[in-house]
């Protein structure tokens, strides 16, 4: 399972290079080359996604105990992630300087201060999708988590039940024996006492018998 996800990993990492290093050009390209390019980054950045994708379930099959390192790397990825579809965001935005200043000329200041303006409202909005995106992967978290202590009360709640029906069992064993030993114990009472009896009568018997013989001599 591990090993899979370890695979993932390198192959994010790959990725996630390539597209930094094409995004970083993004910006430098104009006309059918810079659609290209950037037809090319969506493409590899939906492909780095159904990655995280195929990651997190490898986590959500690791064990409980083991997946916590996981997880806290999980979320470093999704972090580069949405760092990465910011840059490119804001390399289709940006135009490299030659092109600005043939394109607007005088007015470059101008837009320059628009375009500032966008890029900086662009990443409020990264910024809060980040934030809600932490926020609804801790909500995740902490539903599995409650889950996981369900399941493990409802284990030590059947533990406990088949424990106490063993208890029972073995008092009923407990107390089926003592009234079988106390039936025995009386039984052997009984029979010494009648072996006690049977003593008395045949020394006694003895005893007649000689009496009488010696007395009719």
């Amino acid at each position: 399972m591990s090993s899979d996800f370890e695979s993932y990993e390198q192959d994010f990492a790959v990725l996630t290079a390539d597209i930094t290093g094409r995004i970083g050009k993004v910006p430098k390209l104009v006309g059918d080359e810079k659609k290209q390019m950037v037809a090319n980054v969506e493409k590899q950045l939906e492909e780095a996604r159904e990655l995280l994708e195929q990651m997190e379930l490898e986590v959500r099959e690791i064990p409980p105990q083991s997946r916590g390192m996981y997880s806290s790397r999980m979320r470093s990825y999704k972090q580069e992630m949405g760092k990465l579809e910011a840059d490119f965001k804001r390399s289709r935005i940006a135009y490299s300087d030659e092109v600005r200043n043939e394109l607007l000329g005088d007015d470059g200041n101008s837009s320059e201060n628009q375009r500032a303006h966008l890029l900086d409202n662009t990443e409020r909005l990264e910024r809060s999708s980040r934030r809600l995106e932490a926020g609804y992967q801790i909500a995740v978290e902490t539903e599995q988590i409650g889950q996981e202590m369900l399941e493990n009360l409802s284990h030590d709640r059947e533990k406990i039940q088949r424990a106490r029906e063993r208890l029972r069992e073995a008092d009923a064993n407990l107390g089926k024996s003592s009234r079988i030993l106390t039936g025995m114990l009386r039984r052997i009472i009984q029979n010494r006492i009648l072996i006690v009896v049977l003593a008395v009568i045949i020394i006694f018997t003895t005893m007649m018998a000689i009496y009488f013989s010696v007395r009719g001599r």
